[in-house]
């Protein structure tokens, strides 16, 4: 650990020099990348001249306490000396908490996604509650969501949704989200009063801009077509619908929301440019597992994350064995409890790396 705050020392004065470089600064672009690495550097940085002051401070009460002969000396020592090392052992907490690799999208803008899986109507409508939910908790945050593309059911519950979360640290809290989340409840049809179980799949992608993502424009075919379903006088009536597919990936988008041709297609760009990405990153983060599995999953859509119990009231998180007697508050986006005990759990894993 202490050979990598010395070389995160070293680093940070030599990037101080060159930000003060006249040269450097007329290059803005490699003068921003360098003022963007000291933020980032600056608190391990601040964190690690603190430890070695108590450090130093340890050492001379010890000192003091071995070589004076003065009593209210070496009681002025013994306090100094106590309360150091009352110190020092958060300080040392918080730099292994500093030196965990930051996930370079958890200050980014976040489309989530929502798919009925098995249960018919049933896991449709349960996709509803799942948008609610994360509709109000972004409301909670004082975040933007904006509705990409969203396919209806007949009887009020959703096939399929997608739609962007905006607000500072989205992908931070809710990266853990992706995955199978089951419902346990009976359904309004159910004359036999049993409880049925339904299933809806979560993705939740980081928003990418065209830096991060190149998509090459012959790469995806763009096709046009009439909007179906609800949706006013020229939704339905003008070949306003946006179909891409990606030719490399297979990955197919469809946007007709808008009543504008160009608005559907720009929301059908931004879901292709983070569906690559998040495949890019799954690849990623599939070798990774490979040296560290976490506690808190892999992300993976097809790991069944979350159970919601309707007759018990209770929501249980299966990768962290979270059980909470909470679920009406839970969907009404009250969702913090779990998304803290996530977070913990996935520092705490990452820490066990860190020596």
């Amino acid at each position: 650990m202490f050979e990598k705050l010395d070389f995160i020392e070293d680093k940070y004065k030599d990037l101080s020099n060159k930000v003060a470089d006249p040269e450097i600064i007329g290059d803005q672009k490699v003068w921003q990348k360098y003022i963007k690495e000291l933020s980032d550097m600056e608190p391990i940085v601040n964190q690690y001249k603190e430890y070695k002051e108590v450090k130093d401070g340890i050492a001379e009460a010890k000192s003091i306490l071995e070589e004076s002969d003065d009593e209210e000396f070496r009681d002025m020592a013994k306090m100094e000396l106590s309360d150091l090392e009352d110190r020092l052992p958060d300080i040392e907490a918080n730099l292994k908490l500093l030196l965990i690799p930051k996930d370079p999208n958890d200050e980014k803008n976040v489309l989530v996604e929502i798919r009925a899986g098995a249960g018919g109507d049933e896991a449709g409508l349960f996709g509803s509650d799942l948008l609610r939910m994360y509709t109000r908790y972004a409301e909670r945050q004082r975040w933007k969501v904006e509705m990409m593309s969203l396919s209806e059911t007949g009887v009020g519950g959703i096939k399929e949704v997608v739609f962007m979360i905006k607000g500072k640290g989205a992908y931070s809290r809710l990266k853990f989200e992706s995955g199978v989340h089951r419902v346990q409840r009976i359904p309004a049809t159910e004359s036999g009063g049993r409880i049925h179980t339904s299933t809806t799949t979560v993705a939740v992608l980081p928003e990418v801009n065209d830096v991060e993502i190149d998509v090459n424009m012959n790469d995806v075919r763009v096709d046009v077509f009439r909007s179906s379903g609800n949706g006013g006088q020229s939704v339905n009536t003008t070949d306003s619908a946006v179909r891409l597919t990606h030719i490399p990936t297979g990955i197919v988008v469809s946007c007709q929301d808008e009543k504008s041709q160009l608005k559907n297609k720009d929301k059908a760009f931004k879901i292709l440019k983070a569906r690559i990405y998040d495949r890019e990153l799954a690849a990623q983060n599939a070798e990774i597992a490979q040296e560290r599995k976490s506690q808190v999953g892999t992300g993976d859509r097809s790991e069944r994350i979350r159970t919601y119990n309707f007759p018990q009231g209770r929501v249980t998180d299966h990768r962290i064995n979270l059980t909470l007697y909470k679920l009406d508050q839970i969907l009404d986006g009250v969702i913090d409890e779990i998304i803290d005990s996530l977070i913990t759990t996935d520092q705490a894993e990452k820490l066990k790396s860190i020596e």
